[in-house]
């Protein structure tokens, strides 16, 4: 690859914790969950405990033609296009200076908003007897016309926001939708990368969105086993800790916006970091089952490591996937602890989900988003709930309480069902 240097020039948030980065920011310092409890109808009360976003900011200067469109958004395509739009915000007047056949875009969608078949439930409800057993289906196909809205194909599309950004900023370079789980939002990341270091595009953005507190997501996820029994209510999410059992769910969108340096100079515009590598990695289950491996990111971290020429005692912070689950993190745990060896862990480890909940590929990008923040102010955010992990991992540095660090390099990893992994180092600066 060339030897081009990659920057990060625009960054945007609108999750749980705020409808924008400054908001967002102010939120971890304070320690604050985003995780509230929802009473719904029909759930038990431990799926009522989810992060949802309480408050989005759309543009102002949106074309009427765009206004009209944004209704086929679904709601995490939103929250996607509410994040992407404050990422780029301080660079649109400069856009023009790159053709759009050189500007990429990568969107990474864990969003299930629309999974079932809610947009039916009122012409079904016209239709049934008081049981749902019998439907009437003339009266279904009157009551459909007059009570389904007729977008709701659309808005299932996940590849809706990718089309709907392209057009509104123009990004026709390299691209792509991703539609899946983590790591996707750090796979966005990577391509966005990649596609600038290779000399494909000069600027990139990566966009990660997802939307899990709908009541079928929430009731899948739950027959997987991984979600929280939130027996502490909103402090239940406990990543490394020792009573940990599971996540809590949630909903956001990220995006950060990458350039050469040497085009950020030209630009004059505010560098929050510097990509010194990326990458991905699979690690497969050893029972070649559908899981979680037993060390799920260690390959991954030791290639990263070696492509920056970073040490992990280089590290200002570590701060891995943090699912919650009891098998998850100690894979992720039990990585680090074997790539430090004998060597005294010096790099502080955090989990930041549960200030968000979990957003699927919208976690990945906020997590290097916290990440540039925390290097940047020397602190790095207490992971919520922890209070002690489990004795094979008592030497690592994870703390209830803010830490300080002193370095410029932090690492932020992702992982997902089946061992896929990514990873991250970014140099703040």
């Amino acid at each position: 690859m060339s030897e081009r240097k990659v920057v990060i020039t625009g960054i945007g948030l609108t999750t749980p914790l705020g409808k924008n980065v400054e908001e967002n920011l102010i939120s971890l310092e304070a320690m604050k969950t985003g995780i509230g409890h929802h009473p719904a109808d029909g759930l038990p009360d431990f799926l009522q405990y989810n992060a949802k976003v309480t408050e989005y900011e759309l543009p102002k200067d949106l074309p009427p033609k765009q206004e009209g469109q944004i209704k086929f958004l679904n709601r995490g395509a939103v929250l996607g296009f509410c994040a992407s739009c404050e990422a780029i915000s301080g660079l649109r007047e400069k856009f023009p200076d790159v053709p759009p056949g050189r500007r990429a875009l990568y969107v990474a969608s864990g969003n299930f908003t629309k999974v079932g078949y809610d947009f039916m439930y009122p012409a079904i409800k016209d239709s049934a007897d008081d049981k749902w057993e019998n439907v009437d289906r003339v009266k279904l196909n009157n009551a459909a016309l007059n009570k389904v809205n007729p977008f709701f194909l659309l808005e299932s599309l996940s590849n809706n926001l990718f089309s709907f950004l392209s057009a509104h900023v123009e990004f026709m370079g390299p691209n792509t939708s991703l539609a899946s789980l983590s790591p996707y939002g750090g796979n966005a990341l990577e391509l966005a990368y990649r596609s600038i270091k290779q000399n494909k595009a000069d600027i990139a953005l990566a966009v990660g969105y997802g939307n899990w507190i709908t009541e079928i997501p929430i009731y899948e996820l739950e027959g997987l086993g991984i979600l929280s029994k939130c027996r502490s209510g909103i402090h239940s999410y406990k990543p490394f800790d020792g009573n940990r059992d599971g996540f809590i769910p949630g909903e956001g969108g990220a995006a950060i916006l990458l350039t050469t340096e040497d085009i950020a100079r030209q630009w004059g515009t505010k560098i929050f970091g510097k990509i010194a590598g990326v990458d991905n990695c699979i690690e497969f289950p050893s029972n070649q089952r559908l899981g979680v491996p037993e060390k799920v990111i260690k390959r991954n971290i030791l290639s990263v490591l070696k492509d920056t020429d970073c040490s992990i005692n280089d590290l200002a912070c570590i701060i891995p996937h943090g699912s919650g689950t009891q098998k998850g993190d100690r894979s992720e745990l039990r990585s680090i602890t074997d790539i430090l060896g004998d060597t005294k862990p010096d790099a502080p480890i955090c989990g930041l989900k549960p200030y968000t909940g979990h957003m699927g590929a919208a976690s990945d990008l906020a997590e290097v988003i916290f990440g540039i923040h925390a290097v940047k102010n020397k602190t790095v955010p207490a992971t919520l709930n922890f209070h002690k992990t489990e004795k094979e991992f008592s030497g690592l540095r994870i703390s209830s309480s803010p830490q300080p660090c002193d370095k410029d390099h932090f690492l932020s990893v992702s992982y997902g069902v089946g061992g896929q992994s990514s990873s991250v180092i970014v140099e703040v600066v």
